[in-house]
Formats: C-alpha cells, structure tokens, sequence
C-alpha cells in the first residue's frame, strides 16, 4: 500500500477526496432513508403550470418542471403524461422531519 510517510503525503489529497465522497454519500443515502420512513404530517393541494419535461428512460420516470401560482418553481416525477402548459393540481407533502416535497394529485 503506502511504503513511506512520503507516500501517504503525496496521495494526501486523493485520500481526503475519496472519503469525503463517500461520507457525502452516506450522509444522502440515510437522509433519504429518513425521509422515507418519517410519517406525513399534513399535505396542501397547490394549482402550477407545467413548463417542462424531460423524458424518463426505460426504468425512471419523466420529470417535470412546474411553476407553482407561488412563483415558485418545483421538480416533480410521474410516470403519467401530463401536457407542457397546462394547469395541474400538485400535493405539496410536509413530513415529520420537515421534509418537504411535490406530487401531483391522483
């Protein structure tokens, strides 16, 4: 591995950088598992315009940009179509850890 001290200084950098990837990644990895186990806490049905698309490939979904009458301007995916410029209903989703994020309404 590292035969020197020299050695380990010279890769110093490469080493921090490494683990600072993999420590941001756990950080995502148990703040989305998290989020995904926290119970809703309230869900507020809000009017937006859909300005946006971007076609999912084989196995994830499409994701739209959408103007909420907020002026606000949110990502939401669905597997459903939905056409550019009309007007949606979306559920915005607040949970218990004050996560919050979009939905459109079944």
């Amino acid at each position: 591995m590292f035969n020197s001290y020299t050695e380990l200084r010279k890769n110093a950098l490469a080493i921090l950088l490494v683990g600072a990837v993999f420590v941001l990644g756990g950080y995502v990895f148990v703040r989305n598992l998290t989020n995904d186990v926290s119970p809703i806490q309230a869900v507020d049905m809000i009017n937006a315009t859909i300005k946006s698309v971007q076609w999912g490939g084989r196995n994830s979904p499409t994701t739209y940009v959408l103007f909420l009458d907020g002026g606000a301007t949110v990502l939401v995916n669905d597997d459903r179509p939905h056409l550019i410029g009309s007007r949606a209903s979306v559920e915005r989703v607040t949970r218990d850890t004050g996560f919050v994020s979009y939905r459109f309404a079944q």
